[in-house]
Order: C-alpha cells, then sequence, then structure tokens
C-alpha cells in the first residue's frame, strides 16, 4: 500500500503527518543491497591515473574504504585497508617494487592480495602461505583506474565502447563529488526538459538560446540500455539529439555547446561519465571529456579546465559562491538539493519524465534478476571488435511547412524517428565504417528532405 500523500489544499503542509521512505532497492548500494550487488558486477572507475603516484591513495566506493597503490613495477593493487597482521591501514604503507608493505611491521602485500612476505616470522614460517589480503581486481584504460567488486568468478570482460576509439578524439579524464546518492545524479541523463528550463529559461542561457526550445520527446530502448531522442525546430532546421544510458550507471553524452544552426551528421560524444556510488549518500561522476572539433563547434572548450572536482562547462560542481547558486542553479544544486536520498513517493511525474521513469523500472528488472540469481541482461551488439553507442547530435535542414505549429510537430517527431532508426536500427553494426555509413544514410535523408520541399 502507498504511504504517499497528496496535498491539494493551499497552506496544508501539516497534513503530511510523515515523510515516506526512500526507494532503498533503487538507492541503496552498500554491501548486501540489491542495488550495490548489481552494480558490483560492471567495472567501476574509481580514480584518475594522475593521482596515484608514489604514495598509496584512500578511496571509497560502495560503502567499503579501499586503498589502490601503483607498485614501482607499475601493476595496480586495490586493497583492503586493514593490514591482515595488525589492522594498521595501508594507507601509510610503502609502495615497492611488486607490492604494498605494511609501515608498523612490514608485511609485503602484492597487488591481487597475495601475502609476500612476513619478515618478522622465523624464515620457515608458513603462515603467508596459508592468508590472503582482500583485493579487487584493477583495470587501467585511458587515464582512468577501474575496479571490479563483484564475485571473482563472474567478472566480466573490460568493455570497449566505439565513442573510445573515435578519430581524433583526446580523452580528458576528469571527476565531480556529488554530496547525494548516486541515481538522483545518474537519471538526469534522461531528463532532456531539464535543459529547456534549468539551462535556459530559468535565470539566463548556460549553453545556447536553442535549448530553450521545448522539443519533441521520445524514449528507446538499445541493446545496452537506452537513448533519449528530443527534436528541435531552430529556424529552418531541425536539430535531433539523443544522449545514451549504459547499464547501469554509464552516461553519453552530446555536445554541450551545440546550438542547431550548422547542419551535421552524426556529431559524436562530448562526454563519457559514470555515476559512482562512494556509498548510499555520496556519489561521484568520474569519466573524460572528449576533445574534438566535432564536440566543440564553437571554439569554447578548455581541457585545463578538467581534472580532480573539475570540468569545463557551467553549474557542475559546488565551488561557486552559496548566493551565486541561488540565483543562477545548475545541474549540481538541483540534484544534491532532492535530499540525500531522493524521495520517489513525494515526487509527482509528469509527461516529461518518462525517460526517468523507464529507467528506473529498466534498473529495476535488472536489480532483481541479479538479485534471484540471475546474470545481468541486455547485453550490447559489437561491431568490429568495438561496442556500438548512439550519442549523437545530427543537425539537417528541414524548413517548416507553413504555420500550424501541430503540423510541423509531427513533421518533427517524423524527423526524429527516421534518423534514429537509421543510428540505432541500421543494417551497419557489424561494420568497421559504421560512422561514415551513418553519416552518408543521414545525409541522403536530408536530401530526400530538400527534394521533397522543392
Amino acid at each position: 500500500m502507498s504511504n504517499k500523500v497528496l496535498l491539494i489544499k493551499p497552506y496544508s503542509a501539516y497534513e503530511r503527518e510523515q515523510t515516506p521512505s526512500e526507494d532503498a532497492e533503487l538507492t541503496r548500494v552498500e554491501r548486501g543491497s540489491p542495488a550495490g550487488e548489481y552494480l558490483r558486477r560492471f567495472w567501476q572507475p574509481v580514480a584518475l591515473s594522475s593521482e596515484v603516484g608514489e604514495l598509496p591513495m584512500k578511496v571509497r566506493m560502495f560503502g567499503e574504504t579501499l586503498v589502490l597503490f601503483r607498485a614501482k613495477n607499475g601493476q595496480l593493487g586495490l586493497l583492503e585497508p586493514h593490514c591482515s597482521h595488525r589492522g594498521t591501514s595501508l594507507e601509510f604503507g610503502i609502495c615497492e617494487e611488486n607490492g604494498l608493505r605494511c609501515c608498523y611491521h612490514g608485511w609485503l602485500f602484492g597487488v591481487d592480495g597475495t601475502i609476500l612476505e612476513t619478515p618478522g616470522d622465523p624464515p620457515e614460517s608458513t603462515l603467508r602461505h596459508s592468508l590472503c589480503h582482500g583485493a579487487y581486481p584493477v583495470h587501467e584504460y585511458k587515464g582512468l583506474i577501474f575496479g571490479y567488486f563483484g564475485p571473482p568468478a563472474l567478472k566480466p570482460e573490460f568493455p570497449i565502447y566505439d565513442s573510445y576509439e573515435h578519430p581524433g578524439d583526446r580523452l580528458v579524464p576528469y571527476y565531480i563529488t556529488y554530496p547525494c546518492n548516486w541515481l538522483q545524479v545518474h537519471e538526469n541523463v534522461m531528463d532532456p526538459a531539464h535543459a529547456v528550463f534549468l539551462h535556459t529559461r530559468i535565470s539566463f542561457s548556460h549553453f545556447a538560446d536553442a535549448w530553450g526550445e521545448l522539443p519533441e520527446m521520445d524514449f528507446v530502448p538499445t541493446p545496452a540500455g537506452m537513448i533519449y531522442v528530443t527534436t528541435r525546430r531552430w529556424g529552418d532546421n531541425v536539430w535531433v539529439r539523443s544522449n545514451d544510458i549504459l547499464l547501469p550507471n554509464l552516461a553519453q553524452v552530446g555536445h554541450v555547446w551545440e546550438d542547431g544552426s550548422t547542419p551535421k551528421e552524426f556529431a559524436r560524444v562530448a562526454i563519457t561519465r559514470w555515476t559512482t556510488p562512494v556509498d548510499d549518500t555520496t556519489c561521484r561522476i568520474i569519466g573524460w571529456r572528449h576533445f574534438h572539433p566535432d564536440a566543440d563547434p564553437r571554439g569554447l572548450a578548455d581541457e585545463s579546465r578538467c581534472g580532480a572536482e573539475s570540468v569545463d562547462f557551467f553549474g557542475q560542481g559546488g565551488n561557486r559562491p552559496y548566493e551565486e547558486r541561488q540565483r543562477i542553479p545548475g545541474d549540481y544544486d538541483a540534484q544534491i538539493s532532492q535530499r540525500p536520498i531522493a524521495i520517489h513517493a513525494l515526487e509527482n511525474l509528469t509527461r516529461c519524465d518518462r525517460g526517468v521513469a523507464m529507467l528506473r523500472q529498466l534498473l529495476r528488472r535488472q536489480i532483481r534478476r541479479v538479485a534471484e540469481g540471475g546474470e545481468p541482461t541486455l547485453s550490447p551488439v559489437r561491431s568490429a571488435g568495438l561496442i556500438p553507442t548512439y550519442t549523437h547530435d545530427t543537425v539537417v535542414p528541414v524548413p517548416a511547412r507553413g504555420d500550424d505549429r501541430e503540423a510541423d510537430g509531427a513533421l518533427l517527431r517524423a524527423v526524429g524517428k527516421a534518423i534514429t532508426d537509421i543510428v540505432v536500427k541500421g543494417p551497419h553494426h557489424e561494420q568497421p565504417d559504421r560512422l561514415q555509413q551513418v553519416r552518408t544514410l543521414i545525409r541522403e535523408f536530408a536530401e530526400r528532405q530538400r527534394e521533397t520541399v522543392a
């Protein structure tokens, strides 16, 4: 039975006798929780490579405190924090050639948790052969360090998405810490309506005026998760935009400063980001900013601003003065202020929230599947060794056909569907030149539209 209380009269706050609890199945991530056990089945980024130098680094994931280190031979280890001997924290350990040595009595731990030396014991001691220190597998890729936190026998292959290998792309790592639950940050990617209001109409235009045009919206399942499709008219152009959710907590976002003014086909990813749970009430956006002319059509990007607790576009952290954040709020302010854990029972979702509702349903099905002993599904289709993704910005010249807004809305929906079918359903997924094939098909579609108008 729902514990939701609808308030329907003015000055009726007193009528809400109690605050409902959060949706624990989706939000709680600490050990043994349904969402936490599901998320642990995937590789998760824990740090920037640039942060791990000569000294061990304390990190926190899924409510667990761990110690990340780089041995002098270059190998990375991710260990439980307290020495197996007497409990001293390994954050004070010494990085050696092939492991991490506890500062207290000199026990040496390999990157996989193997106990290599117990120097206080006599030479004939076999203690180190009978114990192993807790450790998680680590993988380093393009400036990010990932850990796998699930059952060792079920460790998946590290996934390589096509957007990681986009020609000419420079991937610059960054992260931002959010003092709130992971889900309310992650699901923002499937809320394109907030770009109209928060980013454009409410205070000032954070990116470009075209974002303030309320788009036609659709939400489409993909082999790896889902995308949103927004289709806007901007003058004689139609701008179709899609962002990806790749289950469970990876998202890809298109051009931040796209303005819909210049025709383009299948311009790719500007941001790849995981929303990683630190604990139930803290999360971190960590990933890459993609730097490429396609992803910065107006020359506004700034690599130098990307790194620890910093990225080069507006409203993504709490480092602005509080009064300024009140007057010109950004994503960070809108998301952390939903409470440490957003309470879904108090929400009143509308048609604009269809993407958020769909994402929650997808996650809930996957969480329950794993909880019942199954394997995560929605495995992606591979293309030439890479996993296809669908984030893009496409702008095609399609003038309005008269002044009838309803008819133009139907035209926008038709254009959005046609472009999306090319991007998601096309016969090009198994071919190495997918990027060029998609762009060619979109150009051919745009040419047919011009012929129709003519």
